[in-house]
């Protein structure tokens, strides 16, 4: 019998998060999911999955604190050894992060550095962290955004972490490819989402018409889209970013 796969999914208690730990648990694939501060939205998508015969653990995780990365990796392990009885996972997506809204001759130096831990510094130590308990041949998703390719006042140094996800993607798979892991990079365009204080009706229809498709995204467009690129229908793709937007700014 194949064991059952498993996924750490960061922010995972909303958003893309959520519809990620969704998708993956429907397709039978284990899921931890961690939060910051949204325990309450975290243990309501635990319980989705298993009201619906699925199993998901849910754990608490600030990825702008390095130092406890360890700690966390300990939980990680715990958890795995408890409730499916392994020492390893298969799946990583780093998906935890926050917004900028300020230009560039209005940023502080804590907003660039938080913005630099959530989206570069905590994303490049967490991996690393939990990589020697990654089975081979397993997979890590990164998210960037859309805001790598155009550009908008006000996301300078989003966009600009969000660049050096995306070099990072290509580096990690390059560095594990002895243990087959594959590592993509999934960059959305923009989502009708809460996520940096959520879309007026203006923005939805200014997005909407500046996209192919006609439309905002939504979380679910992404979130079906991380566990299609997890699946070994997409085995050969590795060390890409994948742009999924509807066909915005072309």
């Amino acid at each position: 019998m194949e064991r059952q796969k498993i996924a750490i999914i960061t922010g995972g208690s909303r958003g893309v998060g959520k519809r990620a730990a969704l998708e993956l648990s429907a397709r039978g694939i284990g899921v931890i999911l961690t939060y910051n501060s949204g325990q309450t939205e975290a243990e309501a998508v635990v319980s989705e999955i298993i009201n619906n015969g699925k199993k998901a653990v849910a754990l608490k995780l600030d990825v702008t604190q390095v130092k406890s990365f360890g700690d966390f990796k300990d939980q990680v392990l715990h958890v795995l050894e408890k409730e499916w009885r392994r020492s390893s996972f298969d799946y990583l997506v780093n998906n935890a992060g926050t917004a900028q809204r300020s230009l560039i001759k209005d940023v502080t130096e804590e907003q660039f550095d938080e913005l630099v831990q959530v989206h570069f510094k905590g994303v490049f130590f967490l991996t690393r962290e939990l990589l020697p308990f990654m089975a081979d041949e397993g997979h890590i998703i990164f998210i960037s955004s859309g805001l790598t390719r155009f550009s908008h006042n006000g996301v300078a140094v989003y966009a600009a972490v969000k660049g050096a996800v995306e070099v990072l993607t290509r580096y990690i798979a390059l560095e594990f490819s002895d243990r087959k892991i594959r590592a993509n990079c999934i960059a959305p365009g923009a989502l009708d989402t809460d996520f940096g204080g959520g879309r007026t009706d203006g923005q939805r229809k200014s997005i909407g018409e500046n996209t192919l498709l006609g439309r905002i995204g939504l979380a679910e467009d992404i979130g079906s889209l991380i566990a299609a690129v997890l699946s070994d229908d997409c085995r050969w793709v590795n060390a890409q970013r994948i742009e999924a937007s509807g066909g915005i700014n072309v």
